[in-house]
């Protein structure tokens, strides 16, 4: 089978081409390298099975062309990250959002299944036990930079959805809760990295806010895992799925549990949302998936602690 991957030098990209490659099948990534990283695959230079095209979401002609030579699209392709999406809000809501209809349009017009990737903060502050699919969205102010990236998500979730309902375009949809490991780097506010980061350099850990916020972590492998699970069934088509880790723990305890499997000297400091971001700032005070329907579509299951992920980060960054 032929995938495009938009997105496919990224992060969780760039994992789930090589476990397409890895079972056989051919792939075309295009990414505009903004966030993604060449390096990231280059286990494949010599490989007759992935093409690498540099370009766009928001070129039409280049994204109509590509889908129209695949049997199946993975679109990951956007900007992600806090700090990239308070920096670039403008820039950012066009590619999440005109980037996203360009490729579902196409997908639309040459009936092919799409699997897109969007994203735990749809769910803004609701701070429920364990996060259903179907569960009320609570946002802050529409004013709040903070809250366009949750926005354009939605969109692009609608958009899809309506493509399946009015047009029997097989789509896909999966929310991807905290995801972590090899590859995965802290610039753009990735909180695991970065503390791993600054752990291995005895840096200070930098935690915002009072660190009682909560999170759980899915390694890329089963998240990977769970994209093909997702993938390859038709009884996900037209529907919506979390993927993530439910396991959690506070941003402060993770910093510590860093500093323990480290062996690091790093000490934790404490800095308020409104110096790292802007006033006003607003964060999730939890956020735990609910992976029921996840579990039940597709029998897919956790493999990975947070001490093994924690590990394969750090042995990562210090090579």
């Amino acid at each position: 089978m032929h995938h495009l991957v938009t997105g496919g030098a990224g992060f969780v990209g760039s994992h789930l081409t090589d476990a397409l490659i890895a079972r056989g099948d051919t792939v075309t990534v295009l990414d505009d390298l903004s966030t993604g990283r060449l390096v990231n695959l280059d286990q494949h230079k010599s490989s007759l099975s992935l093409t690498f095209v540099e370009g766009s979401i928001l070129d039409v002609p280049l994204v109509n062309s590509l889908v129209a030579k695949v049997d199946h699209v993975f679109h990951l392709a956007a900007a992600v990250g806090v700090f990239n999406i308070v920096q670039n809000p403008l820039k950012s809501l066009s590619t999440n959002i005109r980037g996203s209809e360009n490729v579902l349009e196409a997908c639309a017009k040459n009936k092919t299944p799409v699997l897109v990737t969007s994203t735990s903060e749809i769910y803004g502050k609701n701070t429920s036990d364990a996060l259903g699919e179907e569960d009320d969205r609570i946002l802050g102010s529409p004013l709040k930079v903070r809250w366009s990236y949750s926005e354009a998500k939605a969109i692009e979730e609608v958009l899809a959805y309506s493509y399946w309902h009015s047009e029997g375009l097989p789509a896909r949809i999966v929310r991807l809760f905290n995801t972590v490991g090899p590859r995965q780097v802290g610039f753009y506010g990735m909180v695991v990295p970065r503390f791993v980061e600054a752990a291995l350099k005895n840096e200070p850990i930098t935690v915002y806010g009072d660190g009682t916020q909560t999170r759980c972590f899915a390694h890329v492998s089963d998240v990977i895992d769970a994209l093909l699970k997702v993938a390859g069934t038709d009884k996900t088509i037209g529907t919506v799925v979390n993927i993530g880790n439910n396991f959690e723990i506070s941003i402060l305890d993770l910093a510590k549990k860093i500093i323990e499997i480290t062996e690091s000297k790093s000490e934790i400091t404490f800095v308020d949302y409104a110096d790292a971001y802007e006033a006003g700032f607003e964060d999730m005070q939890r956020r735990v998936p609910s992976t029921q329907r996840l579990v039940s579509l597709t029998g897919w299951k956790v493999t990975k602690s947070l001490e093994e992920i924690i590990r394969d980060v750090a042995a990562d960054l210090a090579k």
